[in-house]
């Protein structure tokens, strides 16, 4: 049986166990089981990737998705231009062909990009031209490549100032009415704490407004009620890990 798995921390709601080994694995006649390996450390998935010789590939999530590049021996172009990392292919082969002798090759490549980009695309109007993207992290950087491919101009939004940055204090009525696209990529209203949302001044969306969230887990968060209260567009973040996970399958079964 062929083997797969998610490292991470914590993964006790993760979306890929579930998708792989209840739909996708059977659905496609496929033998082979996904297993979650729950590292605090990110140099811990050298030893999960040494001690399973029978490991193809791995998704990597949250908060690995960037501290896991070094470890790796290859990037796709994505990965590389994204700066972070959620999928893994192990190439096995003698340990004098590879990197300190271990055994193995890792190359690093990115499906949440994949995932966002063909999730959010048939949402977007003419209008859409601006976008706030909540948070800074592995997702976020998928995010903001993605909004640049296709030609919308971004601003980060975080707890700190930055470059091309704002601090949630600083985004304005005006700001929400110039940037109607808002993308959740913080955790904030993901189960349990599902009261929780970024603090945004909300009563300033309209019907031009789209509000994509990357939760999935409450399939409507707090972030997603508020704006269509307003009038807004949203979107929840599961048909992205569908999209990202086949995505997934598909770098880890390159010729």
């Amino acid at each position: 049986m062929r083997r797969f798995g998610l490292v991470g921390y914590p993964l006790s709601h993760s979306f890929s166990i579930r998708f792989f080994n209840e739909r996708f694995f059977p659905e496609n006649g496929i033998d082979a089981e996904y297993v979650n390996y729950e590292i605090p450390d990110a140099d811990m998935m050298l030893d999960i990737v040494r001690d399973n010789p029978e490991l193809e590939g791995l998704n990597c999530t949250i908060p690995h998705k960037q501290a896991i590049i070094p470890l790796l021996d290859e990037l796709s172009d994505e990965a590389r231009e994204t700066g972070a990392v959620n999928v893994i292919r192990i190439e096995r082969d003698k340990p004098e062909n590879t990197r300190d002798g271990r055994g193995f090759r890792l190359k690093g490549f990115n499906s949440d990009t994949i995932g966002f980009r063909d999730s959010i695309r048939p949402l977007l109007k003419p209008y859409h031209k601006r976008a706030l993207v909540l948070g800074t992290g592995g997702a976020a950087k998928a995010v903001c490549h993605v909004l640049d491919k296709l030609g919308i101009e971004w601003k980060s939004v975080s707890r700190t100032a930055g470059r091309n940055s704002l601090t949630y204090s600083e985004v304005t009525e005006e700001i929400m009415a110039d940037y109607t696209i808002i993308v959740n990529c913080t955790p904030l209203g993901m189960f349990p704490k599902t009261e929780t949302c970024p603090e945004l001044p909300y009563e300033a969306l309209t019907t031009r407004h789209l509000m994509y969230d990357l939760i999935y887990n409450p399939a409507e968060t707090e972030f997603m009620k508020r704006g269509a209260a307003m009038g807004a567009v949203v979107k929840n973040g599961y048909e992205m890990l569908e999209l990202q996970a086949v995505a997934s399958w598909n770098f880890w079964n390159l010729s």
